[in-house]
């Protein structure tokens, strides 16, 4: 069991979640605001997307990257900021013409998913460690090893922490064979990553064989999307990892209620403390995961 848990909270993400709630933050204002209550309410760290103002959908506009995170460094609220740099790995083919990319694909390469980590030097950002059959269709999230490698090294050469997603256990193979290259800095910080068609489904036991597998010294956490959400804050804290929740992954705090991303906080807050474990502040976090105070 793990005593001392961070606990992130996923601000927003990319999926197609923004009719479902109202409560799915949209614009920089929003995700800022977002952020701050989720940290009041206990996450350590929060991971941050960004979305267009007009269509809710996900986006790479550095400009609202820029304004999200000067809103929550002003705000006076100490947090750990974690961007995404996952936007730009969407490929959507045609049925009929596999060779061509139709409407949905954003596919870029490893170093033009990075400008706005390069400009606003957040404490981590993500580095998603594998491609993935994405759900139903013909979309793939598409991340080579060769992509992998040159997104290593400039994050490395950054100075920002790179929070390593896995989705399957051939994603942790191929990231812990990044740790062994040296491109990843000690202590290594993996996101396992549960639930999400078709990686590893939400299973105890495929958790605990995930964890087997990681690197010797590494630093941990795992979520699972929806209903498993909050049930698997206990299952990752009692594996010995941390912890991570937010309307990225769930909508609901309980059937038929709509969750606010500080409520899923406050109730994975519980959680922890109802297992004996301390809720890790942001000084603690920076710790725990080898930051450097003060971007």
């Amino acid at each position: 069991m793990n005593d001392e848990v961070i606990i992130t909270c996923a601000l927003t993400g990319a999926g197609d979640t923004v009719g479902k709630s109202e409560h799915v933050p949209v614009t920089p204002e929003q995700i800022a605001a977002s952020a701050v209550e989720a940290a009041n309410a206990g996450a350590a760290v929060v991971h941050v997307h960004v979305r267009d103002v007009e269509t809710g959908q996900g986006s790479r506009d550095v400009a609202l990257y820029r304004e999200v995170v000067r809103r929550v460094r002003e705000s006076g609220v100490d947090v750990v900021l974690n961007l995404t740099a996952g936007m730009g790995g969407d490929l959507v083919l045609d049925a009929e013409d596999p060779l061509k990319p139709v409407d949905g694909t954003d596919l870029v390469s490893a170093l033009d998913r990075l400008p706005h980590v390069e400009e606003l030097l957040p404490d981590i950002c993500t580095l998603d460690c594998g491609s993935l059959n994405f759900g139903e269709g013909h979309q793939l999230y598409v991340s080579t090893p060769d992509m992998l490698r040159v997104g290593a090294r400039r994050v490395q050469e950054l100075g920002v922490k790179p929070e390593l997603e896995i989705f399957d256990t051939g994603n942790l193979w191929f990231a812990s064979t990044l740790v062994a290259e040296g491109l990843i800095d000690a202590p290594p910080l993996f996101q396992l990553c549960m639930g999400i068609p078709y990686g590893a489904p939400a299973d105890p036991r495929v958790l605990q064989a995930m964890v087997d597998m990681l690197p010797e010294g590494a630093q941990w956490a795992s979520f699972a999307i929806g209903r498993n959400q909050l049930p698997w804050v206990a299952e990752s804290v009692l594996r010995g990892g941390h912890v991570r929740v937010g309307l990225e992954d769930n909508l609901y705090l309980s059937k038929g209620v709509k969750a606010t991303n500080g409520q899923l906080v406050e109730r994975a807050v519980d959680i922890v403390e109802g297992l004996g474990a301390r809720v890790a502040g942001p000084d603690a976090a920076r710790r725990i995961l080898g930051l450097e105070r003060g971007r």
